[in-house]
This record gives C-alpha cells, structure tokens and sequence, in this order.
C-alpha cells in the first residue's frame, strides 16, 4: 500500500511542478512578444524617418544639379 501511495504522490508533485514551469514559460512569451512588437513598432517608425530622408536627399540633390546647370557659362 505504500508503493501505490508514494506513486501517486510522485505523479501529483510532478504535475504540480509541470504546471508551474508552464505558467512560467506562458508569462515569458508574454512579456517576449511585448518586446518584438515595441521593436516592431521602433523598426516601422525609423523606416519613415529614413524614406523621408531619402526624398529629402533626392530634392536637395535635384536642386543642387539645376543650380549648377545655372551657373555654367
């Protein structure tokens, strides 16, 4: 009788330390998933930043090749 108990106490205890583990790895994804989606967003928003920089680039440019059209003689 003492076998079957201690067996059942064995597998009580390793479920309980299961479910732990898993609520542990359940609050880690969370928190992961919050972090790629705040670098997603960092990502996005430094690809506008850089596509408005490019046209920037591309007027400054544009301007710059009529200018020197202008003062050749």
């Amino acid at each position: 009788m003492l076998w079957p108990m201690l067996a059942i106490a064995l597998g009580f205890l390793g479920l309980a330390v299961l479910s732990v583990l898993a609520v542990r790895v359940f609050v880690e994804v969370r928190r992961l998933s919050g972090q790629v989606a705040d670098a997603s967003r960092r990502i996005a928003d430094a690809s506008g930043d850089l596509e408005r920089a490019a046209g920037d680039l591309e007027q400054a440019a544009g301007d710059l090749a009529r200018a020197g059209r202008a003062a050749r003689p």
